[in-house]
């Protein structure tokens, strides 16, 4: 037995809030040098990655120059991946100004929604963004626009990306900014091929399900909510991370992949290990 080969994998990047060069997050965090800490960990595993998904508020404030350190840093590495980019808003996102920098168009107006093929499977961008608001909602017309789509299946399945989480959380700062009218979503679901909802915004790994499809809650590059604080606190840590999604044996797999250069455990030949721990348990049986 050997380790298994995905038929896909996607990199999700989500929440890397980037502002103008010499700006920080919160005066605290460097956003520009964890995104390229997130691509390096990316490029140096070797693995073959297919797409690399944004899933929103990519830009702290919208700024125009925000958008553009973002394209310079994951161009080349998409280049070298040979990796298609999805983009998605967030909230923190500018319609205009996304457009321009990072979907090179400037003549539509409203929700930045649009449809993506990577071999074979359909990845569905829905703009839950509202401008002026924090929480997340959709327009009728974007879920017609939705049912539309889906009304004919793909070769290998759908996957839907919103950054608003369709979700309760335990934060109660994510809970009141989550995705609200997650019922009307689920109803233009259902019966369809979508086999994941690939999420960020929470700035805490989380998953759930909405009308039996799996939802996946992304970690954020930018900064970690903690789920666990003391009473009456609400708190936010230094901390980042990515998500990796992949097609394996046909059943989508999402993992979430801590960025940063943690104490290790074990760093061991992985065939070897493996082998190791095959013949153990064939032993043992």
């Amino acid at each position: 037995m050997t380790a298994p080969v995905p038929e896909l994998t996607l990199i999700q990047f989500s929440d890397t809030h980037l502002g103008a060069a010499g700006e920080r997050m919160h005066d605290t965090v460097d956003t520009y040098a964890t995104l390229e800490a997130a691509l390096a960990t990316v490029l140096s595993s070797g693995t073959r990655v297919h797409g690399l998904l944004l899933t929103g508020d990519l830009a702290d404030n919208g700024k125009p120059e925000a958008y553009r350190r973002l394209a310079s840093a994951l161009a080349p590495a998409a280049e070298k991946l040979g990796a298609d980019i999805v983009y998605a808003m967030g909230n923190h996102d500018e319609r205009a100004a996304f457009r321009a920098e990072l979907l090179s168009t400037s003549d539509a107006v409203g929700p930045v929604d649009s449809v993506h093929w990577i071999e074979g499977v359909r990845i569905l961008v829905l703009d839950s963004s509202t401008p002026g608001r924090p929480d997340g909602r959709l327009e009728p017309g974007q879920l017609e626009w939705l049912r539309a789509r889906l009304a004919s299946p793909s070769p290998r399945g759908s996957i839907l990306v919103i950054h608003h989480p369709p979700l309760p959380s335990p934060v109660p700062s994510a809970h009141l900014l989550r995705l609200h009218d997650a019922g009307d979503l689920a109803a233009a679901l259902a019966g369809s091929d979508v086999r994941m909802i690939v999420t960020g915004h929470a700035h805490h790994t989380g998953c759930g399900a909405l009308a039996r499809i799996p939802v996946w809650v992304s970690p954020a590059l930018a900064y970690r909510c903690d789920p666990l604080p003391p009473p009456n606190r609400l708190r936010g840590r230094v901390g980042a991370g990515i998500s990796r999604i992949d097609l394996i044996d046909g059943v989508f797999v999402a993992t979430a992949v801590e960025i940063g250069d943690a104490p290790l455990v074990y760093d061991n030949e992985r065939d070897a290990t493996v082998r190791h721990a095959i013949e153990k348990f064939f032993q043992d049986e």
